[in-house]
């Protein structure tokens, strides 16, 4: 019996392609989101799309970096992101920078737009994404971060990227 557990479990090919599709494939990622702000609330969001908007999507390609979330009248809205026209789309081929509607709870919309009242904050797309088949995207309450965080910051990369390489240089001096 232990002999059995300790073999590892195959899977069907039905039961790898759920699993493969159940993954998360990342479309694009708003690199400089965590340079420019200060990431606090991080929510995950449903995104209404036109069918090419969800071609263009599968074929990866998509830009988050200049987009941004508002609240209007209670429902949560992306601007600005940037879906390409879908390659083998015929007239019914969508705007790429169009406004799209974010499925969001009402709870959840209510405390961003509070939020962001206050002073200083804005919601911005951190990724897109599918999971299960569904297109999805991470947004994230943010502060703008001054000069000088961003300095600091990048300070502190580098001291910890000059540490690592000292480990890794003294540890290979000492075999």
């Amino acid at each position: 019996m232990g002999a059995q557990n300790s073999q590892a479990v195959k899977l069907t090919a039905a039961e790898k392609a759920k699993a493969e599709a159940d993954a998360k494939k990342v479309v694009a990622r708003n690199k400089k989101a965590a340079h420019d702000y200060f990431l606090e609330d991080k929510t995950e969001a449903g995104l209404v799309l036109t069918g090419t908007e969800v071609k263009a999507l599968r074929q990866g390609r998509a830009s988050i970096a200049e987009a941004w979330v508002e609240i209007d009248a209670g429902q949560a809205w992306l601007h600005r992101a940037n879906i390409p026209e879908y390659s083998h789309g015929t007239w019914t081929n969508h705007a790429p920078t169009r406004k799209r509607k974010l499925l969001l709870h009402k709870a959840e919309i209510s405390k961003l737009a509070q939020k962001v009242d206050a002073k200083g904050y804005t919601i911005i797309p951190v990724e897109l994404y599918f999971i299960g088949g569904r297109a999805k995207v991470l947004i994230a309450l943010a502060k703008g971060k001054q000069d000088w965080d961003k300095r600091h910051d990048l300070r502190k990369k580098q001291d910890d990227r000059e540490a690592q390489r000292a480990l890794r240089s003294h540890s290979r001096s000492h075999r």
